[in-house]
């Protein structure tokens, strides 16, 4: 597999070019950009206001776009990198890619201006991606034989189904754009879930015994099962009976599972390595969400949307610059060590989150709290498109 992919680089070292020889390349770059792209259109639509043509409301085009624009395509990256590894195959690339990628950008373009285009084409075209990237993880994984990580498959099912739901509204065939935005919420977390739960012990544990440490992180068991499996529970109730008492309290079990199960990866001995503690920050999220979710449901003391904020600012937004920085790094033959650019990016996404999610203990003062996370947050991904886009483009390399 190695010399099959050494050979695939070689073919095509011109400038630039570099950018269709893997999935992560394009979908990571063009995930980096529309964060910030879009989070700076969604400050000109609250403090400008500015007009966007799309069918979609305001608040319902942010969240979308977060979730189906940037998240989407970070998934994409990550899998379309991911499975050649699984596989043994070789990776999607060239004008295949290349035909991928335009999909991904055509939703972002017909769902940013429905109103123009129409709901249908934006319908089909944003849709269509998933379904298009469903199959082709679906047909990598089924001639590969891999069947353990076939579920990922199936996650791109829901997702496809999620998108849809999102749609359905604005076509007048059904009221299910929340519940779509809570069924991809739930499903992103669950990837983070079961992803996390693999390469987080697994490169602290690396870390470690590089360092001839004895006390490494806890092998996967039962309460790594029943994490998993509290939090398919809770994540399907909440789509379907967000108010619900008992998927509260569920909830508060799912923030508690999820905790336990990280403590027992050995985070609080990755400080000198900021590659690997982002990974404990961003899965750290996950109970801090859950537990803002129990609360948020069986209290008056939050809004849900402090939940959200936590589940998606903070667990994906970090969870996936963790992800893209040591894939980037990894890929392209960089060391492994995170230098003064890396550190800012993760510094930047963690006080956007924060921001974002302490934002209403300030009073009037909340809107301009809401606009400095903003800003960190377009800051964030700005800087990793800029140190991190030479080596995704393959047009030169730098100190990140």
């Amino acid at each position: 597999m190695k010399s099959a992919h050494a050979g695939a680089a070689s073919r095509d070292d011109k400038p630039g070019a570099a950018i269709w020889r893997q999935g992560f390349r394009p979908f990571f770059l063009g995930a980096a950009i529309w964060s910030a792209a879009a989070l700076a259109l969604w400050i000109m639509i609250l403090s400008q206001g500015f007009d966007l043509p799309s069918a979609f409301g305001p608040t319902a085009w942010h969240a979308h776009e977060m979730l189906f624009g940037f998240a989407a395509a970070a998934i994409a990256g990550f899998l379309l990198t991911a499975i050649p590894n699984w596989t043994g195959r070789l990776p999607i690339q060239g004008l295949r890619l290349a035909l991928l990628f335009g999909l991904w950008a055509a939703g972002r373009i017909t769902v940013a201006t429905s109103s123009l285009v129409g709901e249908g084409l934006a319908a089909v075209v944003d849709v269509g991606f998933f379904a298009t990237l469903c199959a082709v993880v679906l047909r990598e994984i089924l001639a590969g034989r891999n069947w353990r990580n076939l579920p990922m498959a199936g996650v791109l099912v829901v997702l496809t189904l999620a998108n849809l739901l999102t749609h359905l509204e604005l076509l007048g065939l059904a009221d299910t754009t929340a519940t779509g935005q809570r069924l991809t919420i739930a499903t992103v977390v669950l990837l983070i879930t079961l992803i996390g739960g693999r390469i987080v012990p697994s490169f602290t544990r690396n870390w470690l015994k590089k360092r001839g440490e004895d006390l490494l992180p806890r092998t996967f068991g039962w309460l790594d099962r029943s994490t998993v499996a509290i939090t398919v529970f809770t994540g399907l109730g909440w789509t379907l009976l967000p108010d619900s008492k008992f998927i509260g309290i569920l909830a508060l079990l799912t923030a508690l599972a999820q905790g336990v199960r990280l403590s027992g990866w050995r985070g609080l001995r990755t400080a000198a390595e900021p590659l690997v503690w982002v990974l404990h920050l961003g899965y750290a999220w996950l109970p801090v969400g859950f537990a803002l979710l129990g609360i948020a449901i069986l209290t008056d003391l939050l809004l849900p949307s402090a939940a959200f904020h936590a589940l998606t600012a903070g667990a994906m937004g970090t969870m996936i610059l963790a992800v893209m920085t040591r894939a980037t790094l990894g890929h392209t033959g960089q060391a492994l060590s995170a230098g003064p650019a890396t550190v800012a990016i993760y510094g930047l996404v963690t006080l956007s989150a924060l921001l974002r999610l302490l934002s209403p203990l300030f009073g009037g003062a909340e809107l301009t709290v809401m606009a400095v996370a903003g800003l960190s947050w377009i800051a964030a991904f700005g800087l990793f498109a800029t140190a991190y886009g030479p080596l995704l483009t393959g047009m030169g390399r730098r100190g990140v």
